[in-house]
């Protein structure tokens, strides 16, 4: 069950009694995977963003200092979705679906004496979710210190790897993620069925991005009739080799970094 997960780092298969003793329980950094099931193109499972989430903090794990206590919740495989919830397959939760399970699990997680929770996010459609849970848990408890995180958002090689117009619009199902997948999980790629396909029409000369700092509200039909947004015919095992030992080396330092957190005191006194 703990798939690529390390066993003595999958946190469902500690007893309770095991976490009722765990020492410094306030600095045990948790891992929470996240992704979702939605449809990735016709040559990629509907897993993507779960799997390469799940295989990146595997991964990070088994290299990680057994000094530092780290252990992973079983990965939320359902997120937001309801960008492609055109395309068969898609599964989607509301925000508030959303919203409302990590509130409930961060509370678990505090009532059993955690005190520092990772959002390990793999898909692009529900970062602003985890912000706003994060921001309003830490209200709630003072002291419980929430990283609401993207997988791809740590020093890694893909500017090396990708074409130019691939890091900008090859934002789902293109060349990265299908690299990865080839590395993680080839057996589940179809790269015969694999196609390109960038969105046409956009606005020329704008400060307007389909993601970016001003983006507008789109919905892959929108931009794609293949489900595919990218160019995934260029993906190889080896680009995905080296793009999830980069993301490895990243997360192995946001880990240790959050291990080391504390949080800032500012004093009450005017």
């Amino acid at each position: 069950m703990h798939h690529f997960i390390p066993a003595d780092r999958f946190f469902p298969y500690l007893t309770w009694t095991e976490i009722q003793a765990m020492p410094n329980k306030d600095n045990v950094v948790i891992l929470q995977p996240m992704g979702a099931i939605e449809q990735h193109g016709p040559h990629l499972p509907l897993i993507v963003d779960a799997a390469i989430t799940e295989a990146v903090v595997g991964k990070a794990l088994q290299i990680l200092d057994d000094t530092i206590p780290a252990y992973v919740l079983p990965t939320l495989n359902y997120g937001k979705s309801n960008e492609h919830w055109h395309f068969p397959g898609t599964i989607t939760l509301t925000a508030q679906t959303l919203m409302a399970t990590l509130m409930e699990v961060g509370e678990s997680l505090y009532r059993a004496g955690f005190r520092k929770w990772a959002l390990v996010n793999g898909h692009g459609g529900q970062p602003q979710i985890l912000e706003i849970v994060a921001r309003d848990l830490h209200q709630r408890y003072e002291d419980f210190l929430v990283f609401p995180l993207f997988v791809w958002r740590v020093p890694n090689i893909a500017a090396e790897l990708l074409t130019d117009q691939e890091l900008e619009l090859g934002i789902h199902a293109g060349d990265a993620e299908t690299s990865l997948m080839l590395a993680i999980l080839p057996e589940q790629v179809k790269m015969e069925r694999a196609i390109a396909e960038y969105p046409t029409g956009l606005p020329q000369n704008s400060l307007l991005s389909v993601e970016g700092n001003l983006p507008f509200a789109w919905t892959t039909r929108d931009l794609s009739r293949s489900g595919t947004i990218g160019d995934p015919t260029t993906a190889t095992k080896e680009k995905g080799d080296r793009l999830l030992e980069s993301l490895t080396k990243g997360w192995v330092q946001v880990i240790q970094d959050i291990y080391h957190f504390r949080q800032a005191n500012v004093s009450n006194e005017f």
